[in-house]
């Protein structure tokens, strides 16, 4: 089950008392005279704690404050450490892990109704039955539907220990069907898609390096080879990172023994080389890779020790620009510190960490920044930058590389700007799309028996256009007529891919969505 992360929302007097306790570090001894008793500078944080909990005119969540107060002072340090919650560090790790214990299902509430979008392949949901497009009406025997669900009331449900059983009614005709699924291991593949763009050019793209994210590229390598491939499209756009030791397995892959993929120092931790092996399941073909301003951490160790050692050609923007490497170190209430013990370097010796002196808010906005000061739109203001002024380095055969701000492409793709309106984001988190793929588009889905013919034959009409704008306007009350304009190709595509995936999977939605992406365009005009 796809599970959305949130973004924690702290209230500001909580902000304030953690900035508080935090100034009080380094003070030197504190007393409170009218407690009668002192207690030593490196023991702040835990005694004014206690005093909080123990003599606060009012009653407090220590706990959070405890949280908010480490996650401030860490946040000082660099924009990467970070305080995580218990609920929020067990999504990171499962996610990172490759799985999880639950039923293995994504789904959208919509009218206050589960309805299942997809069924993980090989998982107890799927071994049960249970197809996409299924309405849960009941969960162990009582009502579900119209209970105001919420996404953690279903994941308490559906997550959770291993051989546990449920029983869910799904509505099937006028009736319900009662299916029985015992919770399993759910595996969390880290390559979204994997398909032929041509007779000898494979695409596949990777989501996040997990610590099953090599098995899975080479299970897929082996798919596509099989198929005849002898090029490949890596498509790294979008993922933000995960393990060290996973991109360096990736990269070992398209290199040949003895290559120096990256090295990591810090203050407290040693250079640490990681070199290739001769075990690489990807050493000769032509490889590109696709990045763009949110390809980072891992995805920036790969895609810069390929571009160093002159093994691929980079398409796309400006990568992200984290060059630091976070060790985690859990609690035992389940919450955890991610700690950033060192920084990484590519072979030609860069690191392409973006500076953070100017504060945490300007670090955050420094996309926005990017885009105003038009590097996501022109390649001359791209390789303009100031930050790259004297910070060249060298790839193996001597091209010109840069350093202090994310992995420069070889070859640059502006950004569309017909998928950044606002209409286009308000579509997608309303979750309208998918929406109406289930409400309006199962009779059209159901005339079609594969996803190639699909893909192939079918086409969104202007009037189809039309009928979801009026169906997203019961929700949307306001739509910029000029973006629906200039979104209209966009937005078409978008609901063609939404319409594949649900009842094909990933590779449906991503050759869908690939055919009108001009940066693939120009990565296969690339690679060919």
């Amino acid at each position: 089950m796809k599970k959305t992360a949130g973004v924690i929302f702290r209230t500001m007097i909580l902000v304030l008392l953690g900035i508080a306790i935090g100034l009080l570090i380094g003070d030197g001894n504190f007393a409170d005279r009218n407690l009668g008793f002192s207690f030593s500078g490196n023991d702040k944080i835990s005694k004014v704690l206690e005093l909080v909990g123990n003599n606060y005119v009012d009653s407090v969540n220590v706990d959070s404050i405890e949280g908010v107060s480490v996650n401030n002072m860490l946040q000082n340090l660099d924009p990467h450490s970070l305080y995580l919650p218990p609920q929020q560090a067990q999504s990171i790790n499962e996610r990172l892990d490759g799985g999880f214990n639950g039923i293995g299902i994504e789904y959208q509430l919509l009218r206050d109704t589960l309805v299942i979008t997809q069924v993980y392949e090989g998982g107890p949901a799927a071994r049960a039955g249970l197809l996409a497009g299924s309405k849960v009406l009941t969960a162990d025997g009582k009502k579900f539907s119209g209970t105001k669900l919420t996404a953690d009331r279903v994941n308490n449900i559906f997550r959770g220990q291993k051989d546990a059983v449920i029983l869910l009614g799904v509505a099937e005709g006028s009736g319900i069907k009662t299916y029985t699924i015992k919770r399993g291991r759910v595996d969390l593949s880290s390559v979204n898609a994997a398909y032929m763009v041509n007779s000898n050019t494979g695409y596949i793209k990777i989501s996040k390096f997990a610590s099953t994210t090599d098995i899975d590229f080479r299970k897929a390598l082996k798919r596509l080879k099989t198929d005849g491939m002898s090029k490949l499209l890596l498509d790294l756009r979008g993922n933000g990172g995960g393990y060290l030791n996973a991109a360096t397995s990736m990269a070992d892959e398209f290199l040949d023994k003895g290559k120096l993929i990256v090295y990591t120092k810090g203050v407290h931790e040693p250079r640490t080389d990681y070199f290739a092996t001769d075990s690489g399941a990807f050493q000769q073909g032509k490889v590109t890779v696709l990045i763009d301003e949110y390809s980072a951490s891992a995805s920036e160790i790969l895609a810069g020790a390929l571009q160093d050692l002159d093994r691929a050609t980079i398409v796309g923007r400006r990568s992200f620009g984290k060059g630091l490497v976070q060790q985690q170190f859990p609690f035992e209430d389940g919450s955890a510190v991610n700690l950033t013990v060192a920084r990484y370097y590519t072979p030609s010796g860069r690191s392409i960490q973006k500076s953070y002196k100017g504060g945490l808010d300007s670090y955050r906005n420094e996309l926005a920044q990017r885009m105003q000061k038009g590097e996501l739109f022109s390649e001359q203001s791209n390789r303009s930058d100031s930050i790259f002024k004297g910070t060249s380095y060298h790839t193996l055969n001597g091209r010109k590389v840069f350093s202090g701000g994310g992995i420069m492409p070889d070859v640059f793709v502006p950004a569309d700007t017909t998928q950044n309106t606002m209409v286009i984001q308000n579509l997608l988190d309303q979750q309208l799309f998918s929406a109406y793929v289930i409400d309006r588009m199962q009779p059209v889905l159901n005339k079609f028996t594969t996803d190639t013919d699909f893909i192939k034959n079918y086409t969104i009409t202007d009037e189809d256009f039309h009928d979801f704008i009026l169906y997203s306007s019961q929700k949307l009350k306001e739509m910029d007529s000029h973006e629906l304009l200039i979104s209209r190709d966009y937005i078409k595509s978008v609901l063609k891919a939404n319409a594949a995936r649900f009842k094909w999977g990933d590779n449906a939605f991503y050759q869908v969505m690939n055919d009108n992406d001009e940066a693939f365009k120009k990565a296969v005009a690339t690679i060919n």
